[in-house]
């Protein structure tokens, strides 16, 4: 057998015509399958907007913390489970929303922004994170934020939008005209501004509504499919944060809060879908669904306790949005897959670091989290 015959597995009496065939078959396999990869990665079109240039960009307006996520760095892991009451059986198969289905959950509550040591503010974007872990294997992993609307429509404007709203160190806060000089390039994302900016922000992450901002599609057992946006709306009333609890010292106050909370009793939040009709934007994040859409109560989460992050709890979980059990799939909003892709160079970049401990672990180690 010659050497060929030995690389190409082919039989020992083939003959040389068809090994070189063969050889070229296998050598344009190898070429297509190394241009998909140098294309995925920005290789063959150096201008194209990769997830390595938008995790670069966070770095660049955060600075350095090796180990932490780029975004939503500041964060505490949460537990709990989630009951389905079978509403939302009608819409998906995904066995997380059957009558009578107790689902694990783990998570992660945040806040915006890259860095991990930052003081709690109340006007910083919240975040909610998690992982669903339903029968054979299948999960469901969702980011979802307490916000009206997303600000931005496309990759490439999130991408800028980063810059522009990077702080300038002699104020602390983003430059006006690169701001006016962004939104006048990205006029939705100055509505969406005006959206965000009147919204209520309550007293912490127990009483926050986080929202998909995302639609998505649920897919029946049938095969029809039904565009959806879901949010968690908290059990306790909403309390708009107060002027003492604005005034407070306590770095980590939000985090504090919600470890003392959670040591007293549980905290619960409905699941809640919203059903998009034909004409409803599901390509654009930006835009509200109309006030009058159909929503349905799936199911509650039940959050139980919290962590300090580290090694083997959510710190290594990737809660990237394309993660869906079968049931549910993703819309046609090319933010889904921009965070995905993302999400996972930040993953793989914070993976090969070395760590430090999060802000706020010495605090949930503490007995009393006042």
């Amino acid at each position: 057998m010659t050497l060929l015959h030995r690389l190409t597995g082919a039989p020992p009496g083939m003959p040389p015509r068809a090994l070189m065939l063969r050889c070229s078959a296998i050598g344009a396999l190898l070429a297509g399958t190394a241009g998909a990869f140098a294309a995925a990665g920005g290789w063959l079109s150096p201008a194209a907007l990769t997830p390595a240039r938008i995790v670069d960009r966070f770095e660049r307006v955060n600075g350095p913390h090796p180990g932490f996520r780029r975004n939503h760095a500041k964060g505490l892991c949460v537990a709990g489970e989630f009951a389905g009451n079978g509403a939302g059986a009608a819409l998906s198969k995904a066995g997380v929303f059957a009558a009578g289905r107790t689902t694990p959950v783990e998570g992660r509550v945040a806040l915006a922004g890259g860095q991990p040591y930052a003081a709690d503010a109340a006007t910083t974007v919240r975040s909610l994170a998690l992982r669903f872990r339903l029968p054979n294997r299948e999960e469901w992993r969702t980011g979802m934020n307490a916000l009206p609307v997303f600000p931005v429509r496309t990759p490439e404007a999130f991408y800028e939008q980063l810059l522009a709203g990077k702080p300038d160190p002699a104020t602390g806060k983003p430059d006006p005209d690169r701001m006016k000089a962004f939104f006048a390039a990205y006029p939705e994302s100055a509505k969406a501004a005006g959206l965000i900016k009147a919204r209520t922000i309550t007293a912490g992450f127990a009483d926050s509504t986080f929202r998909s901002l995302n639609a998505f599609r649920f897919v029946a057992a049938d095969g029809r499919a039904t565009p959806v946006r879901w949010a968690l709306i908290p059990e306790r009333p909403a309390m708009q944060e107060s002027a003492s609890q604005a005034a407070r010292t306590d770095k980590n106050y939000l985090f504090d809060d919600l470890i003392a909370q959670l040591r007293q009793e549980p905290r619960s939040w409905h699941l809640v879908v919203t059903i998009g009709q034909s004409g409803d934007a599901t390509a654009d994040a930006t835009l509200p669904w109309p006030a009058d859409r159909e929503s349905l109560d799936v199911g509650t989460l039940t959050l139980t306790g919290a962590t300090p992050e580290e090694a083997g709890n959510c710190r290594d979980v990737n809660f990237d949005p394309l993660v869906l059990p079968d049931g549910i799939a993703p819309s046609d909003d090319p933010l889904l897959s921009a965070r995905s892709a993302a999400y996972a160079r930040s993953f793989a970049r914070r993976a090969g670091e070395a760590t430090r401990p999060s802000a706020v672990a010495a605090t949930a180690d503490r007995g009393d989290a006042r």
